[in-house]
């Protein structure tokens, strides 16, 4: 199925991904990596906050009671891709989140690395979640891209994913694991479901592929 953005419902999930302009890596530091999640966190929130600059300066978090536009619920940051899994909570939360993570993060790297023009390529891709089946195998695909790209032999030890905070729940500051970690009575049942798939999950690479490469 073509990723494509389409209309967004409240109450939906969606998978939204975006690669780097002619493929370009967007993330090549550990500040770049960082920033971008820095950048998640503050803008699915609405209402009066501290500016973006002196929340990213002081890790301010007091706006945290705010309503939210979107809840996050897994992601994984590659070096020239993303991948989220969203919930709209408010009409246009998903446009309006992504607008200013996209372009906050854009402003900011092309003023680190003294460049201008987009770096993103073109509209983020997005495609609606239309069951709980779907809903958990996007999640597990999500969490084994580091995985089935080969940056890493063991997901544990990949930290710009939203996978240790499916395992260890005093690490959750972005997401809200609980639509995924409902369905597993145990608190190990997700890291087996997605280990067990992990050789699986090399045979996915060329989907991957497919999906990111896609215009």
């Amino acid at each position: 199925m073509p990723y494509r953005l389409i209309p967004f419902t409240n109450q939906n999930f969606y998978h939204i991904y975006n690669r780097g302009v002619e493929k370009r890596k967007i993330f090549s530091s550990e500040r770049n990596y960082q920033r971008f999640l820095q950048a998640l966190y503050y803008y699915q929130f609405s209402g009066p906050k501290p500016r973006f600059s002196t929340y990213n300066r002081f890790h301010l978090k007091e706006f945290n009671k705010n309503p939210k536009i979107v809840d996050i619920i897994c992601y994984c940051l590659m070096p020239n891709h993303f991948h989220l899994l969203v919930r709209q909570l408010s009409k246009n939360g998903i446009q309006e989140f992504m607008s200013k993570i996209l372009n906050s993060y854009t402003k900011y790297y092309n003023t680190k690395n003294k460049r201008v023009g987009p770096l993103f390529q073109g509209t983020f891709k997005a495609v609606s979640i239309d069951s709980d089946e779907q809903l958990l195998h996007l999640s597990r695909y999500i969490h084994l891209n580091p995985y089935v790209s080969d940056l890493v032999k063991d997901l544990s030890n990949y930290y710009y994913s939203s996978y240790h905070e499916f395992l260890d729940s005093t690490k959750q500051l972005v997401c809200i694991t609980q639509p995924i970690l409902d369905f597993f009575p145990r608190k190990d049942g997700y890291k087996k479901f997605i280990n067990n798939q992990q050789d699986y999950g090399k045979t996915l690479h060329q989907i991957k592929d497919a999906l990111i490469d896609e215009d």
